[in-house]
């Protein structure tokens, strides 16, 4: 049976140490407080990443009483042809959901410590859900302004826009070998957290109001994640990425070694980008929730193997498996102009197939390191004593 983790990478995470820097001023003297605290009610027998996997469930539960409620964005359009109807106790729901994830993802690490279960499945584990959880929380927030706000082709390019972000800090990790906490993450946790909150008491409709000069909330929210990406994250990873060159700290790979985990990535995002503005059945509008799924899992699949290659101090992959047949179905798409109803169907049984995939991908990678280090995934082995 073939194998996702060769002997050299297994060999690389057995040499692998965590290295990071955390600047953050909400994470430092605001989270990690309330995270300590928090650990210490956290039985001893519960594994590390049992706390991983249930926080990334509760944004899967999030995504899902959305996807019941609002499937198509039209919930708060003007011309609601479909009735569909967010309750209040949804956005409170999904609110706690939300913090109860953070701080499940903000205290796993230290449950790892308490028992003495740190290593590098955990990392890999923790990471790799935040990946897939990159297209949920978002999606769920879409829900907030809808079409009328912020269109779904619009949107697509905000999901990007966290994407790339997401990507870029372990990209930088890739070069350097510490990762360089990002100060937006928990400032767009707790911000979501609190966003979804006050919608509950005030409802959606209270963020469509007009603001000064024609904007909307909807359009001051795109421009701000823009806006403070290219200011506090990009600009920052190149220049760390600069910085361990000039003092040769870092992994000191050549200008085509180092560029190469961005290849799939941008491949992926011209793809996915040529589908969107060259459907010739406007698939974006007909199938967005579909289409952001398929995005996010594709994307969820490359970070996840430049995460693996990265930890294990490998070369990462140039290519990945799943635009093969994503850039076979765009092709079909395009060159026989297929009905509306194909290319919805096309999307649907490419997200299906796409998300078996990566899950299976993702469960076999556990598989084979639980194999290897001799550990369970959700069990704390024993100490023998």
């Amino acid at each position: 049976m073939a194998r996702f983790l060769s002997k050299d990478k297994l060999e690389g995470f057995e040499k692998y140490k965590y290295s990071s820097i955390d600047t953050s001023v909400l994470s430092k003297y605001v989270m990690h407080p309330f995270w300590d605290w928090c650990v210490q009610f956290c039985p001893m027998w519960v594994a590390p990443n049992l706390l991983t996997f249930g926080g990334f469930l509760l944004t899967v539960l999030n995504f899902l009483l959305f996807t019941y409620y609002d499937y198509g964005f039209h919930a708060l359009t003007e011309d609601n042809v479909t009735n569909d109807y967010i309750p209040s106790w949804v956005w409170a729901v999904s609110s706690v959901n939300l913090f109860v994830a953070y701080t499940l993802d903000g205290i796993d690490g230290k449950q790892a410590r308490r028992t003495g279960s740190s290593g590098p499945l955990g990392e890999l584990f923790d990471h790799g859900l935040d990946s897939y959880s990159a297209v949920l929380i978002p999606t769920c927030l879409y829900s907030i302004f809808g079409r009328d706000e912020l269109s779904p082709k619009r949107f697509f390019f905000v999901i990007w826009n966290i994407f790339i972000n997401f990507y870029l800090t372990h990209w930088e990790k890739y070069n350097t070998g510490v990762m360089f906490l990002p100060w937006g993450y928990d400032f767009t946790m707790i911000g979501s957290c609190i966003l979804l909150l006050v919608t509950s008491v005030i409802g959606p409709h209270a963020w469509h109001a007009s603001l000064p000069g024609g904007l909307t909330p909807g359009i001051v929210f795109e421009f701000t994640l823009y806006l403070s990406a290219a200011l506090t994250s990009q600009t920052v990873i190149l220049w760390n990425i600069y910085k361990s060159y000039r003092d040769r700290t870092g992994k000191m790979r050549s200008f085509c070694e180092a560029i190469r985990p961005l290849i799939p990535l941008v491949l992926f995002f011209i793809l996915s980008s040529i589908w969107v503005l060259y459907s010739p059945t406007d698939i974006i509008n007909r199938g967005p929730r579909l289409f952001f799924v398929l995005t996010g899992t594709i994307f969820s699949n490359i970070n996840c193997r430049l995460i693996v290659s990265q930890m294990s101090d490998t070369r990462c992959e140039a290519l990945n498996g799943l635009l093969a047949p994503y850039a076979l179905a765009l092709g079909a798409v395009l060159y026989w102009r297929v009905s509306p109803m194909s290319e919805l169907m096309l999307l649907a049984v490419l997200c299906l197939a796409c998300s078996l995939a990566h899950i299976y991908y993702g469960t076999k990678v556990v598989q084979e390191m639980c194999e290897h280090f001799k550990i369970s995934c959700f069990h704390i082995k024993p100490k023998i004593k």
